[in-house]
């Protein structure tokens, strides 16, 4: 256990996303996703909703702010607008953490395509359908500015 971080986030879990670097993106999909098929790295999240997990992960992952879009879901068959109350909650979780980020639908093989270039899937049990996100990670800006400290390695 650590301080500050929420317990969801694994050691592995922690190391694959410290390992992750600026525009690597990492799948957060449901238990009925074919994640070890599709992924070069797969962690699986046993026990766990994509709710939870995607709020762990966005409470310590920066989100891409260099492109316009850097949060991507997957869609109701080919309903690109249409909202299920998985997509409701997961929109809802990533306003809270990145206010300023959309979340941009993508259709069938757009979404499947993308997640097979992931830098890795994190599996979770969610049982609803459709319940798929893709995060584009960011980058940790130098605070020295702020701070007035000349060290790099300080934030």
């Amino acid at each position: 256990m650590l301080k500050g971080i929420n317990p969801i986030l694994s050691p592995d879990l922690l190391a694959l996303l410290r390992a992750m670097g600026h525009g690597d993106e990492l799948a957060i999909v449901d238990g009925n996703y074919p994640g070890l098929e599709h992924g070069r790295r797969l962690i699986r999240m046993d026990g766990h909703a994509i709710v939870p997990v995607l709020d762990a992960i966005l409470s310590v992952m920066p989100i891409d702010d260099f492109v316009p879009e850097a949060i991507f879901r997957a869609t109701v068959k080919g309903e690109r607008d249409k909202l299920d109350p998985v997509h409701e909650e997961i929109i809802a979780c990533c306003a809270r953490h990145e206010p300023s980020q959309s979340v941009v639908p993508l259709i069938g093989e757009a979404f499947y395509g993308r997640v097979r270039a992931a830098h890795a899937i994190i599996q979770t049990s969610e049982p609803r359908l459709y319940a798929n996100v893709i995060l584009r990670k960011g980058v940790i800006y130098p605070q020295a500015a702020e701070t007035g400290k000349t060290d790099p390695f300080v934030y």
